[in-house]
């Protein structure tokens, strides 16, 4: 989708007006005030007299079909498909950005592109795909909110689950009112410093750690993706700490995701992250009593596969995107009998391959 509309203006949702026409933007944790005429940092939500409007109320910038295991959820109805979509604009500046095509330009004052979408097309598309799920994603979901609540509450009627890949960087209140509406979400959890969060992403770090714990408790299915970059976020002592958080704040059974970095957007001057050092943050992972730690963005290494919580044996094998259960009967390990966390494990139970 690449057409460039003059958007029209629909009225935000989660703001409140202020004096002298400024509003204040309760969609994320940057809380903006914003003058009249003005945007928010998202660069997606304008104050036009007094009012809040978004530019991406029903606008679509990327649509596909994609395995879960892409987003990525390993533990939520493995081997499925889920119809991805995302729009323009991001409420963080990561100079890593792997979508800046989607989220920079209007932080920068760009036009806004894609395709006007109505939420029950969205839907249907997803059932004729025989996707199992949709999946608010490419950028960042919160500031496409409006959107996300609409397609959701239709795909939920329809016996679909709903996916949220994001930073994590939204309000309470933004997550209380998706609360009933989303079955999973992969968060990003970038680093463990506030440095790096304000440096490189233009946030901040306690936002997001008190979300994860918010999103525990609104019992969506949750796990973590840090995209480990060499020198600013892998330092051994940092990634302990982030392993013990996981742990002690979600759960041992709440999978991390450990992604390779590659130069992309304005960072440009380091290297892909080496095997060695992911496989050394993977195991710290597991030092830390992390039960499921994966590696992604590269294959061929430790990592890929879901082991058994209790007898240690392989359940589920992957290469790349591609998903075989080895030791599955249902939603349990043949060998031991030991459940396996998630939702929908069933989903292979009954075929070798997806």
């Amino acid at each position: 989708m690449h057409a460039t509309l003059e958007m029209p203006h629909d009225e935000a949702r989660l703001w409140k007006p202020l004096r002298s026409a400024k509003v204040h933007c309760r969609l994320c944790a940057h809380f903006c005030v914003i003058a009249e005429g003005d945007r928010g940092l998202c660069g997606v939500r304008i104050n036009q007299q007094g009012k809040l409007y978004t530019l991406v109320r029903n606008t679509v910038a990327a649509l596909n079909l994609d395995p879960v295991e892409k987003k990525p959820l390993y533990h939520f109805f493995p081997g499925t498909k889920t119809l991805s979509l995302g729009t323009m604009g991001c409420n963080l500046s990561c100079s890593f950005c792997q979508n800046a095509s989607l989220s920079a330009p209007p932080r920068q004052g760009q036009a806004v592109r894609g395709e006007r979408v109505r939420a029950e097309d969205v839907v249907e598309l997803a059932l004729r795909s025989q996707a199992a799920s949709i999946s608010y994603t490419y950028n960042e979901p919160t500031v496409f909110f409006e959107l996300v609540e609409d397609v959701a509450a239709k795909a939920k009627e329809k016996g679909l689950g709903n996916i949220v890949v994001s930073n994590g960087f939204q309000s309470r209140e933004c997550l209380e009112s998706w609360g009933p509406l989303i079955s999973a979400a992969n968060i990003d959890l970038k680093a463990f410093t506030e440095q790096f969060y304000k440096d490189v992403c233009g946030g901040r770090l306690q936002p997001v750690l008190d979300n994860l714990k918010t999103i525990r408790d609104l019992g969506w299915w949750l796990e973590v993706t840090t995209l480990l970059i060499p020198g600013l976020n892998d330092d051994p002592g940092e990634l302990r700490a982030m392993a013990d958080f996981i742990f002690r704040e979600l759960g041992s059974q709440t999978p991390w995701h450990i992604s390779r970095f590659h130069p992309d957007h304005t960072m440009l001057d380091r290297p892909p992250t080496s095997p060695q050092s992911l496989k050394k943050a993977w195991e710290i992972g597991k030092e830390a009593g992390l039960v499921h730690v994966y590696v992604g963005n590269i294959t061929g290494v430790a990592g890929e596969g879901t082991e058994c919580s209790g007898c240690g044996a392989t359940l589920l094998r992957r290469h790349g995107f591609h998903v075989q259960n080895v030791g599955m009967d249902k939603e349990a390990c043949q060998a031991c009998g030991v459940s396996v966390a998630g939702r929908g494990m069933d989903a292979l139970a009954l075929g070798e391959t997806a």
